[in-house]
């Protein structure tokens, strides 16, 4: 597909579900509220105010929000970050799982970060090595789309709810 539209505009047309699936060990090394708690600050709202409240809006009209973040164990110092700061997400509205990836095997994700919308569309995340992000792309073709669903569904059966979850 061609130019990717934003996500508020993405999530916009979704009516039931919205599901992201995170596979990476590092993000955005020069995100300045990772720096800030690797500097020994408080863990903040890393998505910022925007964020939390387009996840309350839809959530609002009925749209489920699901994140499975699929981590290495010990967590790597940007996935700490993001369990210490995940409360935000949770009082924002979204349902977040952890599955260690040790817990993984025979479950088949793509090689590549994903939001899936209503089981009709998949925007793909792309990022370099270090993380940095590099762009998006979107598919909509229904095998690829299937393909997606089925793995997160798998991992979300497997991955444990943010509460409950206690890294190794």
């Amino acid at each position: 597909m061609g130019t990717v539209p934003p996500f508020s505009e993405l999530i916009g047309a979704t009516t039931r579900i919205a599901a992201h699936l995170e596979t990476r060990d590092a993000y955005t090394p020069d995100d300045p509220a990772f720096l800030g708690w690797m500097a020994g600050k408080p863990a903040p709202a890393p998505a910022g105010t925007a964020w939390y409240d387009l996840v309350r809006e839809h959530t609002a009209r009925g749209v489920e929000f699901r994140r499975a973040r699929i981590v290495s164990e010990p967590l790597a110092a940007y996935i700490r970050f993001e369990y210490e700061s995940t409360a935000f997400n949770v009082a924002a509205g979204e349902q977040v799982r952890w599955l260690p990836r040790h817990a993984a095997p025979g479950l088949l994700v793509p090689l590549a970060d994903f939001w899936l919308f209503d089981d009709r569309l998949v925007r793909f995340g792309l990022f370099a090595g270090d993380g940095t992000f590099l762009r998006h792309d979107l598919c909509d073709d229904p095998r690829v789309v299937r393909s997606c669903a089925g793995a997160f569904e798998g991992v979300w059966r497997r991955a444990v709810p943010h509460g409950e979850y206690r890294p190794a």
